[in-house]
């Protein structure tokens, strides 16, 4: 079962259990669906509010997400070039395909791979302290849902 963070994680973080925080808190649980855009801009977190009809500003949503990093509740990426996306930190790594047409960001976890950059780096002098890897191609799918059009 996935470590989702929750209001407990809130104030165990010290943060308050305001409305806006609770409410972007509950968009990413929802987003942390298999099959759901777990990878959100701070623009798509507004939009999403939006769509529920929440006045909370843009500037508000920046603010919370930079306070659930540094909190340790999300985890900060960087995809495309000036463009950040958040995800939920549910504690396990794992890397990314980035699909360079559609924008798609889909997870994997890959042991060969995982094993081979530890013998990469002690080749190279190196004891590994933490790693992120993006794979950028195209994906293949007919009639994609994530292309923008």
């Amino acid at each position: 079962m996935k470590n989702v963070p929750g209001t407990t994680d809130l104030k165990v973080s010290g943060l308050k259990a305001t409305a806006p925080r609770l409410k972007i808190l509950e968009i990413f649980q929802k987003h942390s669906e298999p099959d759901a855009i777990r990878h959100m801009s701070a623009e798509d977190v507004y939009r999403a509010l939006a769509a529920e009809h929440l006045d909370v500003g843009l500037a508000t949503v920046y603010r919370v997400l930079t306070q659930f990093e540094q909190a340790g509740l999300l985890v900060r990426r960087h995809f495309e070039a000036g463009r950040a996306v958040f995800e939920l930190n549910e504690g396990a790594h794992h890397d990314h395909l980035v699909c360079l047409t559609c924008g798609r960001v889909e997870e994997f976890v890959d042991p060969e791979i995982e094993q081979r950059q530890k013998l990469v780096a002690l080749e190279r002098g190196f004891e590994l302290q933490d790693h992120a890897l993006a794979l950028y191609g195209v994906c293949r799918k007919p009639n994609c849902p994530y292309k923008n059009s």
